[in-house]
């Protein structure tokens, strides 16, 4: 049967798509590889999203939005996306579980973490090594951890370690945080927080677990081993965006080019949220994403 929408995500962007595709009457799919809710669902804490005057848990969050898109009639369905292929006035898209018809697809499958790629970090991951303070921080009470990265993920996640961790620091190539003023001031006021400055990581080492990192200073080239039980790492995203590699332009990151009413050059091909290239990566952002290409996918289907 030929669906309307096919949404390939169920993050932020992927759920507000739905939301208005489904309202708008559009059959609508969202095919999810995992868990509803992407990286948002795994940020205890939300602070900054409009309406929530006190903040709201990330899981929390996304659920609200899941059960607000199944409302008007969203079908959600698990399984993994392997291609996408363009046809004349449709296109196909390929699962483990069988393929789908659709009129138009909305790419939002967001973006995952960027590796450190040094030696060590792949043989600690579920060992000390981690991406997500949120779903490891309570394993590692009373030691010590170190966070890479000076964004605001970075020294957020940090803030929230110190509810478990005996020290945290946070390492960062630079003399200063990238991170928002207002983040930066909480973090310079917890007591258990660290800086190291100026300092890259060269290596993880351990024998079962984590047991330190060996650092570089990139001003000297000073080397330094600094004892942790675990490393956590935030050093940005790649975009998830193998899906439309040759289908739609991207940028030298692989982040998809998009315009205002988030079309790609492949026409009834939309992305939304953190797998296309843009200046803020926010729920807030993600949500607005979703509703434009949702609207925007409508019209496509009405004057084709």
């Amino acid at each position: 049967m030929m669906k309307d929408v096919i949404i390939i995500g169920g993050g932020p962007a992927g759920l507000s798509a739905g939301i208005y595709a489904a309202r708008a009457a559009l059959d609508t799919l969202l095919l999810e590889r995992a868990m509803t809710g992407g990286l948002a669902a795994s940020t205890e804490h939300i602070e900054n999203y409009p309406g929530f005057p006190e903040g709201s848990g990330g899981p929390e969050l996304m659920s609200r939005m899941e059960a607000q898109a199944r409302r008007f009639g969203m079908e959600i369905t698990t399984g993994n996306v392997e291609q996408i292929i363009k046809e004349e006035k449709a296109f196909t898209v390929k699962t483990e579980d069988g393929d789908y018809q659709t009129r138009t697809v909305i790419l939002a499958t967001g973006a995952y973490p960027r590796l450190l790629h040094v030696k060590g970090e792949q043989d600690f991951l579920g060992r000390g090594v981690s991406f997500c303070a949120t779903c490891d921080g309570a394993f590692f009470r009373d030691k010590k951890v170190a966070v890479i990265g000076g964004g605001d993920a970075a020294v957020e996640e940090a803030m929230f370690l110190t509810r478990f961790a005996a020290r945290v620091y946070i390492v960062h190539r630079r003399d200063q945080l990238r991170a928002t003023r207002i983040v930066q001031q909480r973090a310079f006021k917890n007591e258990k927080i660290e800086f190291v400055w100026n300092n890259v990581v060269e290596e993880i080492i351990g024998r079962d677990k984590v047991e330190g990192v060996m650092l570089t200073n990139v001003q000297s080239g000073e080397k330094q081993r600094l004892d942790v039980d675990g490393v956590f790492v935030y050093i940005g995203y790649q975009p998830n965006s193998a899906l439309v590699a040759g289908l739609a332009e991207v940028d030298e990151r692989g982040y998809v080019i998009t315009d205002e009413n988030m079309a790609t050059s492949c026409p009834g091909l939309f992305a939304a949220g953190d797998v296309r290239k843009k200046s803020l990566r926010q729920v807030v952002t993600a949500v607005a994403d979703g509703a434009v290409a949702a609207v925007a996918a409508g019209k496509f289907i009405e004057e084709a």
